[in-house]
């Protein structure tokens, strides 16, 4: 109860971020709200490997908005499962650590598990990642237990988590690599390695038809490059600090050890992702967010020996008063870590800060772009921001095409509605970013750069938000001297 509390407590705290969603929570939003039918219908074109996760979402927000929208409000709404499923991966942790080393060690793992700042980032995310986690968190629980009391319930009831999970998302699979080394580092008999294997056979023919499908949307990752330095850095730390755990003297129970379970399930998942990688880039961290529950076990133990009550074996008050420091010293380090996370700019863009700037700096009928395209997701979570706005180069709504972001009209046909409209909100990436160079998109930074002027500009969150005039146009805008501001050209 205590680590659940715990991560209930944390997944609460700050929960709103001051209403900022950013763009892949924006995604979730808007696909949860979509009738089924239609859902159905988008998912045939895009975003397939998220389908389970936003038809749950989509039956949750059902329930939600009948009940507790009004008062609570849609970015709740949104996170809350989220929050709900992390707490069920703690209490999952502190039973998993008790079955494999003792009550103290599951407790340490279970708390430890909660305060591990990635865990609490994605505690507060629209996304299925949270929940992902908590399956293979339970998952493993009943590998456990299938591997000290072996019955078909268990194994039937680890295959079904697992397949879950991986329906959800398919990099969950990578967990079953590290389950089967698990056993085979127990040293389990023979006809526990067999159940396992039926088991992830099983898994991966449940999987099968979603990632041959999946396959012809791989375009959906091809802005993956490298992987972030940053979530590397967080691996390679958590890495260091679970060997080193690990090195600390632990009695294990039962007949899988909890180095045999923990080690690999820090290790194998990533490992084998960023092997992936080489061959395609799709190394993102959130995708085996798991990975963090084999460092809380090898940590809650290695806490729950360091830390055990003065003059057991030998330990001094004096030696368990400097441990006790040197932890709150650590988790004093964590907490503006944990107060960032819960800040709008914790995110890579802000769609409700957009919004409002959007709201703020345009008049009814002004032309609105989209720049790349893929941004129009900022306007699914607040629309009513964006009334009034005649969106230039939308040929067909997200929801009418099928697709997260709309169809746009071709080049031609954008810069003639361009040239038709004397204002323009442009909504668009920060300076720095790389742009497309399909033909909506250099028709848009063609017609803006030869025929408009700039009336002014403000950055948000991930974004720029810039209103643009038409050139000569009296009724344009003008500078403080009442003139109006030129193109390069036209000035030339």
């Amino acid at each position: 109860m205590a680590p659940a509390g715990l991560m209930l407590f944390l997944g609460a705290w700050g929960i709103r971020r001051q209403d900022a969603i950013w763009r892949d929570e924006a995604v979730t939003y808007d696909m949860a709200h979509r009738s089924l039918s239609d859902l159905w219908l988008t998912l045939l074109h895009v975003d397939v490997v998220h389908g389970l996760y936003y038809a749950l979402m989509h039956v949750w927000f059902v329930v939600y908005d009948a009940t507790l929208g009004s008062t609570l409000g849609a970015v709740i709404g949104l996170r809350l499962p989220s929050v709900v499923a992390m707490t069920v991966a703690a209490a999952g942790i502190a039973l998993l650590g008790e079955r494999l080393v003792g009550r103290r060690a599951g407790l340490f793992a279970g708390l430890a598990f909660a305060l591990i700042p990635v865990v609490q980032q994605y505690a507060q995310e629209g996304r299925s990642y949270a929940t992902i986690c908590a399956a293979v968190v339970w998952a493993t629980y009943l590998l456990v237990l299938a591997a000290a009391r072996p019955r078909r319930q268990l194994w039937w009831g680890y295959t079904a988590l697992m397949l879950f999970a991986c329906l959800l998302h398919e990099f969950a699979a990578l967990a079953l690599p590290a389950h089967g080394a698990a056993v085979i580092l127990g040293r389990l008999p023979r006809r526990a390695l067999r159940a396992w294997a039926l088991s992830a056979l099983t898994v991966a023919a449940g999987l099968a038809p979603l990632a041959v499908f999946s396959t012809r949307q791989s375009a959906q990752i091809s802005w993956l490059m490298w992987p972030d330095p940053l979530q590397l850095l967080t691996f390679a730390v958590l890495a260091v600090l679970g060997f080193g755990c690990a090195r600390v003297p632990i009695r294990s129970r039962g007949p899988v050890g909890l180095r045999a379970v923990g080690i690999p399930l820090l290790i194998l998942p990533t490992l084998l992702l960023l092997l992936l990688s080489h061959v395609e880039p799709a190394y993102v961290d959130r995708y085996v967010l798991y990975y963090v529950a084999g460092f809380a076990l090898v940590a809650g133990a290695a806490l729950a020996r360091l830390l055990r009550p003065a003059g057991e074996l030998g330990q001094t008050r004096g030696r368990l008063l400097r441990r006790v420091l040197a932890l709150s010293l650590a988790l004093a380090a964590l907490l503006p870590v944990d107060v960032h996370l819960r800040s709008p700019d914790s995110r890579v863009d802000d769609a409700t800060a957009v919004a409002q700037a959007v709201r703020e700096v345009s008049e009814p009928g002004d032309g609105l772009l989209f720049m790349p395209s893929r941004r129009r997701v900022w306007m699914a979570p607040r629309p009513h921001d964006f009334r009034g706005l005649d969106d230039l180069a939308l040929a067909k709504s997200p929801v009418a095409s099928h697709t997260l972001y709309g169809t746009e009209l071709s080049g031609d046909q954008i810069r003639d509605r361009m040239l038709a409209s004397r204002r323009i909100v442009v909504a668009g990436d920060p300076g720095g970013q790389p742009v497309d160079d399909n033909d909506q998109e250099i028709a848009k930074r063609a017609t803006l750069r030869g025929e408009f002027v700039v009336c002014g500009s403000t950055e948000v969150r991930g974004a720029r938000i810039t209103v643009y005039a038409r050139a000569g146009d009296g009724g344009g805008c003008r500078d403080g001297a009442g003139a109006v501001r030129q193109p390069p050209a036209a000035r030339g």
